[in-house]
C-alpha cells in the first residue's frame, strides 16, 4: 500500500437518497422456526436464483426464504398499519 488516496472537494453531482431497505443485523442472525412446504416454482425463477445463490456463494433456498421472510414482514406491517392494529 505505497500509493495513497487523495480526495478533493470535487463537486458529487445529485444526490439521492433512498430508504433503508437493508435489515439490521440482529435480524439477520436470528433464526425462526422453519416449516417445509413443497411449492412449484418456474424454471426460469430457479435459474435465476441458482445462477445469483452460486455467484454470492450461498443457497438458492436459502435466498428465496429470505426473499419470502422480507416480502411477508413488509406486508405484514402494512396491513397491521392499514388496520390500526
Amino acid at each position: 500500500m505505497k500509493n495513497k488516496t487523495r480526495y478533493t472537494d470535487e463537486s458529487l453531482g445529485k444526490i439521492e437518497i433512498i430508504d433503508d431497505f437493508l435489515p439490521p443485523p440482529e435480524e439477520l442472525a436470528f433464526k425462526e422456526e422453519n416449516i417445509k412446504v413443497t411449492i412449484a416454482l418456474s424454471k426460469s425463477s430457479i435459474d435465476f436464483f441458482k445462477k445469483e445463490a452460486k455467484s454470492r456463494h450461498t443457497s438458492y433456498q436459502a435466498m428465496i426464504r429470505r426473499l419470502l421472510d422480507l416480502y411477508a414482514a413488509k406486508h405484514q406491517k402494512a396491513l397491521t398499519k392499514q388496520r390500526g392494529i
